[in-house]
């Protein structure tokens, strides 16, 4: 036997030895980096699903809320696991170029714009969520944007694009915060600002604000949950993200997101396909 045969031959070896040594590795790995957007984490959502998830699976999930532009950026820099964000057309990029394996859908519910009950801009005339925004820039009403590059305030943009408004001036207010204290600073500015229903419904009975408008499909707000790509960034916990996939659109995890309630009110409503649940188990 030549000295390249017997190479190969103890090449072949080691890699028997060390597949289900690198697989053994791979499922001892229980902790989850969860990047995800502070709507879920305000909302309570997060504090409903994950301990049930946890129990059914053993992992342990790391939440880090943040604004999904943030979310991405942590998961183009392999600092996560995997994301759970809603701003379709930055997941659809971040897939495309090959930072994150497949969007899947979870659940969806509405963005919705809030105000003073004095209304004073008249978004009670309002017949789309433009002409909303076009009467708080006319009036000059004091408007709170998150300005974090989250999920919300890339739709709140759109919108003010789509209404053919520049917001500027002293009226318009950028906050670089998170849901819940945007939603704090405009009750106590007595200004308006757009959440995200789930968040809203989580804040309503302690805010003096209340909803100016909302119903325009505009305003439609779908989350996705996205594996960071491990081709990319082998050391992700590829095998913990494709659990905590799997879950979440599951029947049970959709189940759970639909018995999610604050009163009578269903803050988000689960939107996983058969299908992908069924690639995913594979």
């Amino acid at each position: 036997m030549n000295k390249n045969m017997v190479k190969h031959l103890f090449t072949l070896l080691l890699m028997t030895l060390l597949i289900p040594l690198n697989a053994a590795n791979a499922d001892t790995n229980k902790i989850i980096r969860l990047a995800t957007t502070t709507s879920t984490d305000n909302s309570g959502l997060l504090k409903e699903l994950l301990p049930e998830f946890q129990a059914d699976t053993g992992y342990n999930v790391h939440v880090i809320a943040v604004g999904t532009g943030k979310a991405l950026r942590m998961g183009r820099d392999g600092d996560v696991d995997v994301i759970l964000v809603h701003a379709r057309s930055a997941e659809d990029e971040f897939v495309t170029q090959g930072h994150g394996e497949k969007r899947y859908g979870v659940m969806y519910n509405d963005f919705v714009i809030v105000g003073p009950q004095s209304d004073p801009a008249g978004l009670s005339k309002a017949k789309d969520a433009t002409t909303a925004l076009q009467l708080i820039a006319e009036h000059q009403a004091t408007f709170v944007s998150r300005g974090d590059d989250s999920g919300t305030h890339k739709k709140e943009l759109g919108l003010w694009k789509k209404a053919a408004v520049d917001p500027h001036g002293r009226w318009y207010r950028e906050a670089g915060q998170g849901m819940g204290k945007v939603l704090q600073i405009a009750a106590e500015m007595d200004a308006y600002t757009l959440t995200d229903r789930g968040t809203w419904l989580a804040y309503e009975k302690k805010s003096p604000l209340k909803i100016g408008f909302e119903g325009d499909p505009l305003l439609f707000n779908p989350y996705g949950i996205i594996a960071v790509n491990p081709q990319r960034y082998p050391d992700t916990n590829h095998f913990g993200a494709q659990a905590l996939i799997q879950w979440l659109i599951s029947p049970e995890g959709q189940e759970r997101i639909n018995n999610f309630r604050i009163g009578s009110n269903r803050l988000f409503t689960p939107s996983a396909d058969a299908g992908e649940f069924a690639a995913a188990e594979h």
